[in-house]
C-alpha cells in the first residue's frame, strides 16, 4: 500500500507509541484520525500531524464503548471521505498478582475491576475498532485495507499481568483470524509486539530501576516509538504481509 493520501485511524495516539505512529504515517503523507481520551494530547498530536502537511482531526473516544466506536468510524468517513486502515493501539494497565499469599493466608487477589478494565479496553476495544474498520472499508469498496493490532512482549506471559497478558495474546490471535476472514477482500492484518519502549512511564522511573530494565535487553538499550512506527509502516507497505506478529523487543523474548 502506498500511504500517501490514505486515511488511517490511530487509537491511543494522544501521546507515546500512538503519537509516534500517527506522526510517522503523517510524514509518509497519510491523513490521520487521532483518537484518544485526553483532549489536550489529541490537539497536540493533530497539530504535529498537520505540520507534516496532511489532514488530521481529533476524536475523543472510549474504545471500550460500542456506540462510541461506531460513531467514530462513521465520523471519520464523513470527515475524510474514505478509510484505508486502523492501528489499534489504545491500552491501559491495572497490574496485580493473581493471588498474594503470605504467612499462611491469602492477602489479596486480582480484582474483577482490575481484570475487566484491561479486557474492556485492550481486547474488546481492539475487537470493536477492527470490526468497524473492516465494515467501513468494505462499504466504501477500498482496493486495499490494513488493520494493525498492537500486542506486546507480555503476550507470552508477564509476572503480575494476568489481565494484560491475556488481552495482548488475544489481539495477536485476532490478527491471525482476521487475516483469514478478510483476505478475500484484500484487507490485510498484522500485529506488533513491542518490548521495553522508552515511554513517559519508563522515563519517570528511578534511574536504578530503569537501568535494570535496560540491562535485561540483549541490545542493552530501550526501544523508541519510531521503532514501532517502522514496523507499522512495513506491514502497510508490504502487500504480501498478513496475519503475523512482528516482535520489536531488542531480542528480549
Amino acid at each position: 500500500m502506498e500511504l500517501k493520501d490514505k486515511v488511517f485511524v490511530v487509537t491511543g495516539s494522544g501521546r507515546g507509541l500512538g503519537r509516534g505512529m500517527a506522526l510517522a504515517f503523517a510524514n509518509k503523507g497519510a491523513n490521520v484520525a487521532v483518537v484518544d481520551l485526553n483532549e489536550d494530547d489529541i490537539a497536540t498530536t493533530v497539530q504535529l500531524c498537520e505540520e507534516a502537511g496532511v489532514k488530521a482531526k481529533g476524536y475523543k473516544v472510549n474504545v471500550a464503548k460500542e456506540e462510541e466506536v461506531e460513531k467514530l468510524f462513521n465520523d471519520v468517513v464523513s470527515d475524510f471521505g474514505s478509510l484505508h486502515g486502523t492501528i489499534n493501539n489504545a491500552g491501559i494497565t491495572r497490574d496485580g498478582l493473581l493471588i498474594k499469599y503470605k504467612d499462611g493466608a491469602v492477602q489479596s487477589k486480582m480484582t474483577m475491576q482490575q481484570w475487566q478494565a484491561v479486557i474492556d479496553v485492550n481486547l474488546t476495544g481492539v475487537f470493536l475498532c477492527g470490526r468497524e474498520a473492516a465494515a467501513k472499508m468494505l462499504e466504501l469498496g477500498v482496493e486495499e485495507g490494513v488493520i494493525i493490532n498492537i500486542s506486546s512482549l507480555a503476550r507470552g506471559g508477564s509476572f503480575g499481568q494476568s489481565n494484560y497478558s491475556a488481552a495482548k495474546s488475544g489481539v495477536a490471535a485476532m490478527a491471525e483470524v482476521w487475516a483469514k476472514e478478510l483476505a478475500r477482500f484484500n484487507i490485510r492484518t498484522g500485529a506488533i509486539a513491542p518490548g521495553t519502549i522508552n515511554t513517559d512511564m519508563i522515563a519517570a522511573m528511578k534511574p536504578e530501576a530503569r537501568d535494570r530494565l535496560i540491562g535485561a535487553v540483549p541490545l542493552k538499550r530501550l526501544g523508541e516509538a519510531e521503532h514501532i512506527a517502522q514496523a507499522a509502516i512495513f506491514i502497510c507497505e508490504n502487500s504480501y504481509f498478513t496475519g503475523r506478529v512482528i516482535d520489536v523487543d531488542g531480542g528480549l523474548r
